[in-house]
């Protein structure tokens, strides 16, 4: 099965049972970063890099956040033993 590249209109060449929309691949013409938009009929999108950096500076600032929680119930369970220890 093949599509084309939006990027230079190569046709590229894959087995449609090892791709599923969402997989990213590189042409081998041009070297364009593609993401498969769709798999009946097979086509690709061009992939933004930047759009892969912000899905990880995303998945960073989730991590910090849940951590600013962990600190946060940590004091909690201070303050329930300080009032404990004034009983």
């Amino acid at each position: 099965m093949s599509a084309i590249c939006p990027e230079c209109d190569s046709p590229i060449d894959v087995d449609e049972f090892d791709v599923d929309i969402g997989d990213e691949l590189t042409c081998s013409e041009c070297g364009s970063l593609l993401r498969v938009a769709s798999d009946s009929p097979l086509e690709f999108e061009i992939a933004d890099e930047e759009d892969d950096l912000d899905d990880e500076e995303e998945v960073v600032k989730d991590a910090d956040a849940d951590d600013a929680d962990d600190d946060d119930d940590d004091d909690e369970d201070e303050d329930e033993d300080d009032l404990n220890e004034d009983e």
